[in-house]
């Protein structure tokens, strides 16, 4: 097994050229190691959920998502999931 990590990715300024490197590079050649798995909301939203919080946890949930670069109601959404995801 090989230790070499592969080359680096090209920059890229536009979507058009991601999207032509993508249909024509062979990926198995370039470093990857950095990628993280990203997860993408494709499901409607077809509920709403009204809640008053503390300010205080308003305020730390607010951090939080932030800090995981994602909207407030996103990350609560991901944190609901994990939960049920756990109880299982």
């Amino acid at each position: 097994m090989s230790t070499k990590k592969g080359k680096p990715l090209p920059s890229l300024k536009s979507d058009a050229q991601a999207e032509q490197f993508v249909d024509t590079a062979d990926l198995s050649q370039y470093d990857l190691s950095g990628f993280a798995p990203m997860r993408f909301e494709i499901a409607k939203k077809e509920a709403a959920l009204n809640m008053r919080l503390p300010a205080v946890l308003m305020d730390a949930v607010r951090a939080k998502a932030k800090a995981n670069g994602v909207p407030y109601a996103r990350y609560i959404r991901m944190v609901l999931e994990a939960d049920l995801q756990r109880g299982r």
